[in-house]
């Protein structure tokens, strides 16, 4: 395989990875803010009323509370920002926005996310994950499962967008250290 094959492939893992955590955010995000009463992926679910985002929010903050981590204002702050956050993240993970940092914050924020649900797993709680919002998504081996294939997927994508911004700048660099009329290769 030449280098050239090789840029391109990894190239391509990093593009599906980036795409991949996208719509798990962007699904994550759906789940936490799209209407109690409505059925996923309708009309009426993309309709989001002040109402309808109250009783949503409120859903997922005793989600949220069901962990027993936060303080009560702790868990109105996450409950409330949580899904906002989740939306700026997968929207900027759809379009490549600032990839290295947002694929940072992705991993630290996946990272936390695993380490929640290891220690609740661990000490027998037998509640809700609340991962893609409100509703009956027990707290199993597979959430853990699940997530640490996530926390390895969003790794592999900071790793990589890292190592391909380091190799623009060394591309660079070697473009602008040759004189003119030369290559790298004479």
């Amino acid at each position: 395989m030449t280098p050239t094959s090789r840029a391109r492939l990894r190239r391509l893992f990093l593009v599906l990875g980036r795409l991949t955590l996208a719509g798990i955010f962007l699904f994550a995000a759906y789940g936490k803010l799209r209407p109690v009463d409505s059925a996923p992926f309708t009309l009426g679910s993309l309709k989001i009323t002040g109402a309808s985002l109250s009783v949503s929010m409120m859903l997922f903050a005793m989600q949220v509370d069901s962990y027993q981590i936060l303080p009560s204002w702790g868990v109105m702050a996450v409950s409330h920002g949580l899904p906002w956050l989740e939306l700026a993240i997968g929207l900027f993970l759809l379009f490549g926005i600032g990839l290295r940092w947002v694929s940072l914050l992705t991993t630290l924020l996946v990272a936390g996310f695993f380490g929640v649900i290891v220690r609740s797993y661990f000490a027998g709680m037998k509640i809700n994950c609340g991962c893609f919002g409100p509703g009956a998504e027990p707290l199993s081996g597979w959430t853990i499962l699940r997530d640490g294939l996530f926390l390895a997927l969003a790794l592999g994508v900071t790793i990589g967008a890292f190592l391909q911004a380091r190799a623009r700048r060394e591309a660079g660099g070697i473009a602008a250290a040759q004189p003119a009329g030369t290559t790298a290769d004479s």
